[in-house]
């Protein structure tokens, strides 16, 4: 695996390379973050990642100086999943001069779920996934359906801004127990990390009573709600919702449960569609 730092490092290294699969990640990785790796070479002739905590997608109160760095363990990962190319660019590198020009994601995506709690996120995610693709050109690119909100934001700017990349959602990669793999479960305590499957349980139950006929969605939401806050967590939302916009249901649409809440002093995310 070759290790670029400077775009015009990567660009040479791509040149000419053919059809390029991309996944980023911030790194500390995690299975998950592996197994992208490893669809990505169904869609490419080239697998590049990239290694960017990104700083404008974190809010002033939140985990940017504390996010877990760790890259040489990442890199040995990246490299036993067969990825060719890693960008991993300092700021300098990416933010030579201050972003003043930024994706805005739409605001009915925007506002909402995820957005309401954590506002400019999206717009930091939108604009370095903008600015990495860019500088990768990829012709395909591979995100978890873990963070669903995030899928779809890129998957609209993708299409609205037609920049003709195949965007691939990959099914969320889950511990035994059910709990979605993230970067942050590693801050549960071990108590804290018990409980945490609840939160995919709640969502597996309404998940197949909406199966089996029940369209009380308001009910559902404030009962799963309910089961949390009783056993400690503090949720911010469940919410059942179109899959391909995450506004409310509406016909025959595909849907999705989302939820976030934190268990202590972590905020978990989960998700489940309903196939139905």
């Amino acid at each position: 695996m070759q290790i670029h730092t400077t775009i015009a490092s990567l660009r040479a290294a791509l040149a000419g390379t053919g059809r390029v699969a991309f996944a980023p990640t911030m790194g500390n990785l995690h299975d998950g973050h592996i197994s992208l790796m490893r669809q990505a070479h169904g869609h490419g002739d080239a697998v590049v990642s990239s290694i960017f905590v990104n700083r404008l997608q974190f809010g002033p109160n939140e985990d940017f100086d504390k996010y877990p760095r760790t890259f040489q363990q990442d890199c040995d990962r990246l490299a036993q999943a067969g990825v060719d190319h890693l960008f991993a660019p300092d700021e300098k590198e990416l933010y030579p001069q201050p972003q003043r020009y930024v994706i805005q994601p739409a605001s009915a995506h925007d506002s909402i779920l995820e957005g309401a709690f954590r506002p400019g996120h999206f717009q930091g995610v939108a604009t370095v996934v903008a600015k990495l693709f860019n500088i990768v050109r990829p012709t395909a690119a591979l995100f978890g359906k873990k963070d669903y909100q995030q899928l779809m934001v890129i998957r609209n700017m993708v299409a609205e801004l037609n920049m003709g990349i195949e965007i691939i959602g990959c099914d969320t990669v889950r511990a035994d127990d059910g709990l979605a793999l993230s970067s942050r479960n590693g801050y549960l305590s071990e108590a804290e990390r018990a409980e945490a499957p609840r939160l995919s349980a709640e969502l597996r139950r309404i998940v197949e009573a909406v199966i089996a006929g029940r369209r009380d969605y308001a009910a559902l939401e404030q009962s799963a709600t309910q089961a949390l806050s009783q056993h400690g967590w503090k949720p911010d939302y469940i919410a059942i919702r179109r899959q391909a916009d995450l506004q409310a249901p509406e016909g025959d649409a595909p849907l999705v449960v989302v939820a976030a809440a934190r268990l202590g002093n972590t905020r978990l995310i989960d998700n489940m569609e309903i196939a139905r």
